[in-house]
């Protein structure tokens, strides 16, 4: 499946740019991500626990992060699998960051290749609500982290555990209402 976001981030390219380059501090702005281990090529191992409505998944795995300072641009590859529920995940994600009228716009395209028990919820259209709703916690976290007074409370600053039940149920009810008024849209 295909997602594609942009969002808006509060501080000159060149601010937004350098965080992009200190993965551990990204991945402490990802719901659900942990960062395990740093092999110091662009390569990093870590995991990504998703919780889809009942169903908890922790992809363990590695990827494989590549930027272009020259036009900010960046590639992240990414393979994990579940080993308790046998899903398995790939990822490959393309960035853009652009200088905006206030700040930067960061544009994302991300094509997701899920398997197993995980794939039924890529068939709903909830991961792409869900993404939508991570990436604002991530662009959340972001903005704390940049205007952090130092550097001890940036480090303080983590994205919030991901509440799978609540965050279903929320996107899950945003699709209905979206149905909705698309179906009255016709009438």
């Amino acid at each position: 499946m295909k997602i594609t976001q942009e969002f808006a981030v509060g501080k000159p390219v060149d601010v937004v740019w350098a965080f992009f380059q200190d993965i551990p501090s990204v991945a402490q702005c990802l719901p659900g991500a942990e960062l395990v281990a740093d092999h110091g090529d662009g390569t990093y191992e870590g995991t990504v626990e998703a919780k889809l409505g009942p169903m908890t998944a922790l992809f363990e795995g590695r990827a494989t992060v590549a930027s272009d300072a020259a036009t900010r641009t960046g590639h992240i590859d990414g393979k994990g699998a579940d080993k308790r529920g046998g899903s398995r995940g790939q990822v490959k994600v393309v960035y853009r960051l652009e200088a905006a009228e206030v700040g930067t716009r960061v544009s994302v395209d991300a094509n997701v290749t899920l398997s197993g028990a995980a794939a039924q919820f890529g068939r709903t259209g909830l991961i792409k609500e869900m993404s939508s709703r991570l990436i604002g916690e991530f662009v959340e976290c972001l903005e704390a982290k940049l205007s952090a007074a130092t550097e001890a409370e940036a480090e303080a600053v983590v994205a919030a555990e991901v509440r799978g039940i609540s965050l279903f149920f929320s996107s899950l009810w945003s699709t209905v209402v979206g149905f909705v008024r698309k179906l009255f849209r016709k009438s």
